[in-house]
């Protein structure tokens, strides 16, 4: 397993379809994960610390999770079959429950839980971005930093 960093969610176009970026920790490779605009809003909130006026699903699980004394301790994202990449929620308690990558990371991002990927998705979906081409995600950073959640078409009731 491969620590991960989320870089941010921009929408893809021309397709208008939202994706997640994410970051090999002390790595070039960069992983991309096409996500639904409510999880793209989602992610796009915790990471600008927006707090909306009612909790949004993945905020609600949060206080849940307070509530019960239970601890998210890591997120892996542990496959890609057929296009579609599959994660686990690990619990402190060992428990491990199945998720989406999307869901996995808003949560993440709320609790300040690690992610990881594990090597098979990494070798087969990360794309390798050399020292030299750094200028270009750093143009990724700055777009993320002019878009706001409602760029997304959601609305967050």
């Amino acid at each position: 397993m491969n620590e991960l960093d989320v870089v941010g969610v921009r929408v893809e176009m021309p397709s208008n379809q939202p994706i997640v970026l994410l970051r090999e920790v002390g790595g070039d490779r960069y992983l991309p994960i096409w996500i639904g605009p409510g999880e793209a809003t989602a992610i796009a909130f915790a990471q600008q610390g927006m707090a909306p006026a009612r909790p949004l699903t993945h905020d609600l699980f949060k206080d849940v999770l307070d509530a019960v004394g239970q601890e998210l301790s890591e997120v892996r994202i542990t496959d890609l079959r057929e296009g579609v990449f599959y994660a686990e929620l690990v619990f402190a308690s060992g428990v491990e429950v199945s998720a989406r990558p999307s869901d996995a990371i808003a949560l993440a991002l709320r609790t300040g839980t690690p992610i990881y990927g594990s090597d098979g998705v990494l070798d087969d979906a990360g794309i390798a971005i050399p020292d030299e081409q750094e200028d270009e995600v750093e143009k990724f950073r700055e777009f993320l930093d002019q878009i706001s959640p409602e760029d997304f078409g959601t609305n967050s009731q």
